[in-house]
């Protein structure tokens, strides 16, 4: 025994472990792979210490976590043993079955998620046109500090252990009457980690597995991966210059999803004719309504029209916004307005699974939007924004001309491309991304059958040169 472990432990090496964690995950090693079987007893800790020539209290400190992790055992003998448990380790390392064979089921859930593609995942620095992002560089980033730093220094004052704050939720309550014309009480408002969480949280709530639930197509990613991954059949519903339509052939539906601000991606609005036509849908049919204002904060053509919402409060319509699309995306914090009998159960779904958000930080955005730092922000932007959505349109119109159309959202902070004559969108994507510009493709955000092709492109957190830049690099491409 002594010689087999004495040609199997090697301290030597150039690992820069402590020797006690190189000794103890040796001897792990050598447990778990079977080379030392139930039983054995191993030498003492004086002798094996004097073969490997290092200090007893290295190899003793080395048994004793050993025998804390159920490795070896000193309980009948002063000679440390290889314990009874680690013989069900071994049997599992050593089984006739080759890795690949043995099942590893996973849940529906967890199935639904692997076959997502949802969030498109890109490394490194932001590149234009990655959609989605403010420009933090034009970031108030010294008022927002100084609410960081009031709501940390209040936080031993703070005497509401609720989930939501209710500072936050009544300044939000304020901001959302006044500019989107929701009438609801301060409770209604669920204080998310992130818009998407909603968005999950809401599915989880309102959908059984089986259940239909309607997509816009094309439409935001986000909302079929909540869906589908709650287990709904998803119906893709085309959309016109007016938004989603009602499909008179689909479904019945029990959830329907919808951006009736700057519909995702083409950046529609939904007037409000088709407003009330889906609202009494709905409610003729008994479905819920999510209503996803994005980045409905931004409007460039008149007033925006009020929200699903706002229109019929007793409506089943979850209103869903977020900050990181106005503010920065560091501000990892979206809400949900829920109808008002539902408070209860959305407040314990959200407590039960862990969709929590730093009171501090809900403290710090009650007071920016208190001081009227958020307003004046999100109105400094939507002329910027809108400067930076007409220096997009010129660039692409002079560099790639009559071989695109783009439709010039009345808001937001993207737009999308149709290329006529353009069959793969996706092979044009994986190309331009390697030219440094990343520009998603349509066809990946359409749920019906269409032969529509396009980019759909942020211009948001881009200067007017580098707006240019990347167009100019879509244009040397489409040569």
């Amino acid at each position: 025994m002594h010689d087999l472990l004495e040609g199997l432990l090697d301290l030597s090496g150039k690992d820069e472990r402590p020797l006690t964690s190189r000794l103890a995950a040796q001897l792990r090693s050598l447990i778990s792979e079977g080379r030392l079987k139930l039983g054995q007893r191993l030498p003492s800790s004086r002798a094996l210490a004097a073969r490997l020539g290092v200090s007893r209290n290295t190899v003793t400190y080395a048994i004793e976590q050993l025998v804390a992790e159920g490795y070896l055992d000193v309980s009948q003998s002063r000679r440390p043993v290889v314990a009874a448990g680690a013989a069900l380790l071994t049997a599992r390392c050593f089984d006739d079955l080759a890795p690949d064979t043995v099942s590893r089921p996973l849940s529906t859930w967890a199935q639904h998620l692997a076959s997502s593609d949802w969030p498109p995942l890109y490394r490194g620095r932001p590149l234009p046109f990655q959609p989605g992002l403010a420009d933090e560089r034009e970031f108030p980033h010294d008022i927002w500090g100084r609410c960081l730093r009031h709501a940390a220094n209040r936080r031993f004052q703070r005497s509401d252990p609720t989930s939501n704050d209710s500072a936050l939720q009544a300044a939000l309550l304020n901001h959302l009457a006044t500019h989107r014309g929701i009438s609801a009480c301060p409770e209604q408002i669920i204080i998310m980690p992130s818009a998407q969480a909603g968005l999950a949280l809401i599915a989880r709530v309102m959908i059984d597995a089986g259940d239909v639930a309607w997509i816009e197509s094309p439409g935001y990613g986000g909302a079929y991966a909540a869906a589908f991954t709650a287990g709904a059949k998803i119906v893709g519903v085309p959309v016109d210059t007016d938004g989603l339509r009602i499909a008179d052939n689909a479904p019945v539906p029990k959830l329907i999803f919808v951006t009736p601000s700057h519909q995702y991606p083409t950046g529609y609005l939904m007037p409000i004719g088709r407003r009330l036509e889906l609202l009494r849908f709905a409610g003729s049919v008994g479905a819920a309504i999510i209503e996803d204002d994005y980045d409905g904060e931004f409007h460039y053509e008149g007033r925006p029209v009020a929200a699903l919402a706002a229109i019929d409060p007793d409506a089943l319509v979850f209103y869903v916004g977020t900050f990181s699309k106005a503010m920065s995306t560091d501000v990892r914090v979206g809400y949900v307005v829920v109808p008002e009998a539902m408070i209860p159960t959305f407040e314990l779904a959200q407590r039960h699974l862990g969709l929590l958000t730093s009171a501090t930080l809900q403290t710090a955005l009650a007071e920016f939007i208190e001081r009227g730092a958020y307003l004046a922000h999100v109105r400094r932007m939507t002329r910027l924004y809108r400067e930076r959505r007409d220096c997009l349109i010129g660039a692409l119109t002079e560099e790639v001309g009559t071989r695109l159309s783009v439709d010039a959202p009345a808001g937001g902070m993207q737009l999308l491309v149709r290329y006529t004559g353009l069959t793969d969108d996706r092979h044009l994507s994986h190309r331009l991304l390697g030219l440094g510009v990343v520009a998603r493709p349509l066809s990946e955000m359409l749920h019906h059958e269409s032969q529509e092709r396009g980019l759909f492109l942020g211009f948001a957190a881009w200067t007017n040169a580098e707006l240019i830049d990347g167009a100019k690099l879509i244009g040397r491409y489409m040569l």
